[in-house]
């Protein structure tokens, strides 16, 4: 079942929609529909396919969830627990995934939070946000990626790098919040 589970992983993702169940019955390598058919079934069960309203198969995030074995010490070594669980990404990074989308970083700016040149950032869009907050905004007609802060003594809100090179930002004649940064994507390799 495994097997076939990957396979439709597989296939998902080169064809990005799930198979047919007439393409089912190849790509698992069974002759009758009715296998296929409680297969689908269980992975509904499962949580991992959904029907959509047009009453057809759709994953749901839970199929490309990954196994969420524990916690690991960055420090000093000691003995991992395995746990049985699995996390989806979209779930843990994504709030609303209505109002969310990604944005791949340009520049250093941000790298005193973390945030470096080919990130990509997954922000919720948002015309507020709390001050401290990592938000996507114009100023002045310009798109930039920076903390939120408020004068003491205007009040007036400004934008602040996280990279001592770069000078604080001041609008001269306007400033708008369209989001907020929820979570930082990096690659390695």
């Amino acid at each position: 079942m495994k097997d076939r589970l990957s396979a439709l992983k597989r296939f998902y993702k080169q064809h990005s929609r799930l198979p047919s169940y007439s393409e089912m019955l190849k790509l698992f390598n069974v002759s009758s529909k009715n296998a296929v058919f409680k297969m689908v079934n269980k992975w509904i069960e499962e949580g991992l396919l959904q029907k959509d309203v047009n009453n057809k198969l759709a994953p749901t995030s839970h199929l490309f969830a990954l196994p969420y074995l524990g916690v690991i010490k960055a420090g000093f070594p000691i003995l991992a627990e395995e746990n049985r669980e699995y996390l989806s990404l979209d779930d843990y990074l994504i709030g609303d995934p209505t109002s969310s989308f990604l944005l791949k970083v340009s520049g250093d700016s941000m790298e005193g939070v973390g945030i470096f040149e080919g990130d990509i950032v997954i922000v919720e869009r948002k015309k507020e946000a709390s001050l401290g907050a990592i938000v996507l905004a114009q100023i002045d007609r310009e798109w930039t990626l920076k903390i939120l802060r408020r004068s003491r003594s205007t009040r007036k809100y400004y934008l602040v790098a996280a990279n001592p090179k770069y000078p604080d930002f001041y609008p001269h004649e306007d400033l708008q919040i369209f989001g907020t940064v929820k979570a930082v994507v990096r690659k390695f390799n």
